[in-house]
């Protein structure tokens, strides 16, 4: 049996869900989210409309699965579904989550083979695109507000930000290297008197 879901301060979780249920709810997501949107989609499907997470043990369960290879989705429908029905939670959560990608990506792969220069074709691609940029600002804004505490902590995003984007250090070294100083500045403290 799987551990169950830690109790939010502000928030009752609901029960861990049967597989079929799990599986359900993984599919429909897996349908009906779009590109880097994802994250605000799960977001709101499990922490909000599920109630299976809070917003800390999702925002856990997610620096997890963008240290890991692999599609955030995939990484989080693994990650929840162990957490919430043991090892075939994880295997129907991913079925759930990766199925209806599969079947679309496949028929997407065959219709832009016939018209991908289509000007109207692009012009979807960059809706989508600049609708999952709006979505990943408002689940940052969202997840930020509630995780980030202390001066420090912004300065970690900052720093993280721009190590990747001006400075280009490679994705793995930089959340190693920020994972390591972060948790040396979080460190248990002494704190009794001198």
């Amino acid at each position: 049996p799987a551990a169950s879901p830690r109790m939010s301060d502000t928030q009752e979780l609901a029960p861990p869900p049967s597989l079929g249920r799990l599986f359900w709810v993984f599919l429909v997501m897996g349908a009906t989210s779009l590109g880097g949107g994802v994250v605000a989609y799960l977001r709101t499907g499990l922490v909000i409309r599920q109630r299976w997470l809070d917003d800390l043990t999702f925002v856990e369960l997610l620096s997890i699965s963008q240290t890991l290879p692999g599609l955030n989705a995939t990484n989080m429908s693994i990650l929840v579904g162990d957490r919430l029905r043991g090892g075939m939670g994880a295997f129907v959560a991913t079925i759930g989550m990766c199925l209806p990608g599969a079947i679309l990506m496949t028929g997407a792969a065959f219709a832009y083979g016939i018209g991908g220069d289509d000007p109207w074709s692009k012009a979807f691609l960059h809706g989508i695109a600049a609708g999952a940029v709006g979505l990943i600002v408002v689940v940052m804004v969202q997840l930020g507000a509630k995780v980030l505490k202390t001066p420090a902590d912004y300065l970690f995003v900052v720093a993280t930000a721009a190590a990747v984007a001006f400075f280009k250090v490679s994705v793995p070294i930089v959340l190693l290297a920020a994972g390591a100083i972060a948790i040396w500045w979080h460190r248990p403290r002494d704190k009794s008197p001198p």
